[in-house]
C-alpha cells in the first residue's frame, strides 16, 4: 500500500508552517467546525503529524463536538435566512478562533521565537479568517434575496469544498497553495465591494418603499 502520510513536523519549515496556519485562518472564516473536525481526524488517523499547539484537536471529545457542530452547521448553512443569523452569531466566534488555530501551529516549534511567530500567524490567521468570513456573510446575506434556495445551496456546497480542498493544499502542496489563497482573497476583496454596494441600494429601495407619502 502506499504511503499517505505527509512529511513530519520537524522537517517542515517556516514557510510550510505559515502556509498551513494561513489555511487555517482563511478555512475558519468559512467552516470553523469542519476546520477542527477535519484537521483532529487528520492528525488521529496519522494523515499528517500535528504541530504540539494543533495536537488537542485530536482528543475524541473534541474531534466528537466538532463532528457534531460541523454536521448542525453544515445543515444550517443551506436554509435561506438561518445561514445569515448563522454567520451573524458566528462573526464573535470564527474570526479569534481562526487566529488561535494559526497561533498554535507554532506553538513549540521554533523554541525561544515561538512567542513571535506565534504572534505573526494569530494576525494572519485572524485577519484571513475575517476576510473570508465578511465576504461568506455578505454572499449568502445576497442570495437570500432570491426567492429560489438553490443559489443558496450551491454556495454553501462550494464553501463545503473549499474548506478541505484548502487545507490539503497547505500540507501536501504549499507553493501551490499561496496563488490559490491569493485568488480566494481577491475574488472575496471584489464579492465585498459589489455586493455591498448592492445591499446598501437594496436597503435604500426598501426604506423609500416604506416610508410615507408626502402630503
Amino acid at each position: 500500500m502506499a504511503d499517505l502520510s505527509l512529511p513530519a513536523v520537524a522537517a517542515l519549515d517556516v514557510g510550510q508552517l505559515i502556509a498551513i496556519a494561513a489555511a487555517l485562518g482563511w478555512a475558519s472564516g468559512l467552516r470553523l467546525y469542519a476546520v477542527v473536525f477535519i484537521t483532529g481526524a487528520a492528525g488521529y488517523l496519522g494523515w499528517v503529524p500535528l504541530p504540539a499547539g494543533l495536537q488537542v484537536l485530536q482528543n475524541p471529545v473534541v474531534l466528537g463536538l466538532a463532528g457534531l457542530l460541523a454536521v448542525v452547521e453544515f445543515v444550517a448553512d443551506k436554509i435561506p435566512v438561518v445561514d445569515s443569523l448563522w454567520d451573524t452569531v458566528h462573526t464573535f466566534i470564527r474570526i479569534p478562533a481562526g487566529a488561535a488555530l494559526a497561533a498554535a501551529t507554532f506553538s513549540g516549534v521554533f523554541g525561544t521565537d515561538q512567542a513571535t511567530w506565534s504572534v505573526v500567524a494569530a494576525l494572519l490567521g485572524g485577519t484571513l479568517a475575517a476576510g473570508a468570513h465578511a465576504a461568506k456573510a455578505t454572499t449568502r446575506a445576497a442570495a437570500n434575496t432570491s426567492p429560489e434556495p438553490f443559489s443558496n445551496i450551491g454556495l454553501s456546497l462550494l464553501g463545503d469544498l473549499a474548506v478541505p480542498g484548502l487545507l490539503w493544499l497547505s500540507w501536501a502542496h504549499p507553493m501551490v497553495f499561496w496563488p490559490v489563497l491569493a485568488a480566494c482573497v481577491l475574488v472575496a476583496l471584489a464579492l465585498l465591494v459589489v455586493l455591498f454596494k448592492f445591499l446598501r441600494a437594496l436597503l435604500r429601495r426598501l426604506g423609500g418603499r416604506g416610508a410615507p407619502a408626502a402630503a
